[in-house]
């Protein structure tokens, strides 16, 4: 065996002791913090350039967010401007200059102005949150060969991240798959951090998976094929030699096991590095080679994307959190929601970013980041992200940004109350997702790869009124069902709805086992097994499962209860259980229903009226709404235990917008 070189034994012994300390108190496994922030107004992603950072440009900027009612910031460390001359080439006229002037990555003078930051934004009554790395995904400058992305079959790919703080300096994107990688990356991040993680407490985040693969299904790390030989009985080595493409039960295997060792290798560490350093992890999973719904239930705070992500991916993510007892579901709201980059930057309009907010609330988001604003020095509105919505100075939105920010901050806050209602939980399709690999090529994006990615699900058409929310094998395993119910974190289901092509045989003895203790069950087909190694026990349980009277194909013989909402024309919308036992029912304006990425200048366009006919029916009562609705306007209800309601005033009045030709999406890379 070789010895450790000196340099590597240091930089271990050094991770030990920053992560020896006392950890900030959390609550106890399985308990949620009430709230997070201190208060539910959005916040913002903040991007640092590699430029000179100056204090009274902090203050700057942070008195001007708070005045146009933000709660916080985000700070997001990116590359020094001169990186895309081409976007700044149309501006200037000209490349944009070389800046010399940035402080070095994660030097003491960065920690300086980083600590300087957050203590002003404590001062102010700014909550302050940090991404754990510079840009995304997760690179360092410190990962080299052993430590960086791996692909079978091509030892000489390097995924390098190009728009870094220390660009033109490489960064090498970290390997996933291993928690030794993770702690590498992490050990100087998290020294310069720690003296800005004094005072209030911040969330960490990290972006979500963007790992470029070339077009193949094929990251890997030394030991994988020993340890897929040990969970799954055979070599793997030929089926990654021939393309997993044709095999689909062999790729479910390569996913169950890339699944493990992700969250083994990253997410688990990550949290837990988190949990030492006393602040919260923030984390979008979207994208990631595992079964996201359980990788969410893992972090402190779930978030979901859009306008990269259609508004109903989310959600995946809040189902997830319901399920966990996550109470804080937050969003990087508004990205480049016309389309990519950066389409009609600065002309942005207040009614099509409220349309699509909505359409947000609806899907169980309740904490919006919006994405974002550029770092511009006092008397400076120039600059610009290069993929974004504008939410700076001198920008389009400007005129109208306090008065939409009280509006986010006021149905934020109704919405953080209470648990989330259940009532049906539908088995989510991860399994088809795996076994259909590759999206088609119209659904793939740069960002968007396989269909295990559950991008474009939706539940079932039958249970648009049941407000539905997913559930997968991780969660079924570890629900009770009592009295009828299945529980699990903060809900309770009276049914499981499945209609899925393939299923998990661990997935399918659980939901024989709740059968059986009494959970009704609509089996709209039989599944079948996913993976390389079938059992003989898989059509016996079939069999069985569909023996036991509380399980039928038939919605209405199973679950005879009426729908939460009824109605021809049923609004996106979401509904919270309050403390004392009344609802919260939020019904998004009609314009926000199905989103699809990209949205079009001046989509929100309504100029009257609507009627809003519906009945609303829970704890036995029914209770006719008939509400005639303005342009623009979401509905809060709040509805008592005495079976009456009332409209809780959320009314904002966003100035009408102009409908405005798509502008052809321009890429800078």
């Amino acid at each position: 065996m070789k010895h450790l070189k000196p340099l590597f034994t240091i930089s271990i012994l050094l991770w030990c002791c920053l992560n020896s300390c006392e950890p900030t108190k959390q609550p106890a496994d399985g308990v949620a913090e009430a709230s997070f922030y201190p208060n539910s107004k959005p916040g913002v992603r903040w991007w640092w350039f590699a430029t000179e950072i100056k204090k009274e440009d902090i203050k700057y900027q942070l008195n001007w967010l708070k005045e146009k009612e933000f709660g916080g910031v985000e700070i997001a460390w990116v590359y020094p401007l001169y990186r895309y001359q081409k976007m700044y080439r149309k501006k200037y006229g000209r490349n944009y200059p070389k800046d010399t002037t940035a402080v070095e990555w994660l030097s003491p003078a960065w920690a300086d102005a980083v600590a300087y930051t957050k203590r002003y934004a404590d001062s102010i009554g700014l909550y302050c949150d940090f991404t754990f790395g510079s840009a995304w995904p997760v690179a360092g400058h410190n990962i080299d060969k052993q430590n960086t992305t791996q692909i079978y079959g091509d030892s000489s790919f390097r995924q390098t991240l190009t728009f870094s703080w220390a660009w033109p300096d490489t960064f090498l994107v970290v390997n996933h798959l291993d928690n030794e990688a993770f702690k590498t990356f992490a050990l100087p991040i998290t020294k310069a951090l720690k003296p800005a993680l004094k005072g209030s407490k911040s969330a960490l985040f990290t972006d979500s998976w963007e790992i470029k693969l070339n077009g193949k299904n094929k990251i890997w790390t030394v030991g994988f094929e020993e340890k897929f030989k040990e969970n799954f009985g055979y070599d793997i080595i030929p089926y990654m030699e021939e393309g997993l493409d044709s095999f689909p039960d062999v790729r479910y295997d390569y996913m169950l096991q890339l699944d493990q060792m992700v969250t083994d290798g990253f997410y688990k560490p990550y949290v837990n590095t988190c949990k030492r350093l006393g602040a919260w992890s923030r984390v979008q999973c979207l994208a990631s080679p595992t079964d996201v719904m359980t990788t969410y239930g893992l972090v402190d705070i779930p978030e979901t994307e859009s306008m990269l992500n259609n508004p109903n991916y989310s959600r995946i993510v809040s189902s997830a959190a319901a399920l966990s007892s996550k109470r804080v579901v937050s969003s990087e709201s508004f990205t480049c929601m016309y389309g990519f980059p950066a389409t009609y930057l600065r002309e942005e309009q207040i009614a099509d970013l409220k349309m699509v907010a909505d359409a947000m609330f609806a899907n169980g988001v309740n904490h919006h980041f919006y994405h974002g604003f550029p770092y511009n020095p006092e008397g400076s509105d120039t600059v610009d992200f290069f993929a974004t919505t504008y939410f700076g100075p001198g920008g389009s939105l400007e005129p109208e940004l306090e008065e939409f920010n009280k509006y986010i901050s006021k149905v934020s806050s109704y919405l953080q109350e209470g648990e989330t209602y259940t009532d049906v939980a539908v088995y989510i399709p991860y399994e088809d997702g795996v076994m259909k690999g590759a999206y088609p090529k119209e659904r793939q994006r740069v960002w968007v790869w396989g269909e295990y990615e559950m991008r474009y699900i939706d539940p079932p058409k039958e249970l648009e009124g049941y407000h539905p929310l997913w559930i997968n094998r991780y969660f079924l395993e570890q629900a009770k069902v009592e009295d009828g119910k299945l529980n699990v974190g903060d809900a309770s289901f009276k049914s499981l709805y499945i209609d899925v092509d393939y299923m998990d045989i661990r997935s399918l003895r659980k939901i024989v086992e709740h059968a059986q203790n009494g959970l009704r069950i609509i089996l709209k087909k039989d599944p079948m097994q996913a993976g390389m190694n079938k059992s003989e026990d898989y059509r016996r349980l079939i069999s069985q499962l569909k023996q036991f009277e509380n399980v039928s194909p038939e919605i209405g013989i199973i679950h005879q209860d009426l729908p939460l909402l009824v109605g021809d024309s049923l609004p996106a919308y979401w509904c919270k259980r309050l403390d004392d036992g009344s609802y919260l029912l939020f019904l998004a304006q009609t314009k926000s229903k199905d989103l699809k990425y990209p949205i079009y200048s001046g989509q929100s366009l309504e100029k009257d009226n609507y009627p809003l006919n519906l009945q609303l029916n829970f704890d036995g009562m029914s209770i006719d709404l008939d509400l005639s609705v303005k342009p623009y306007q979401s509905i809060l209800l709040k509805c008592n235990t005495d079976g009456k309601y009332e409209l809780l005033d959320i009314e904002y009045n966003p100035p009408n917008p102009n409908v405005k030709p798509k502008e052809k999406q321009r890429m800078y890379f």
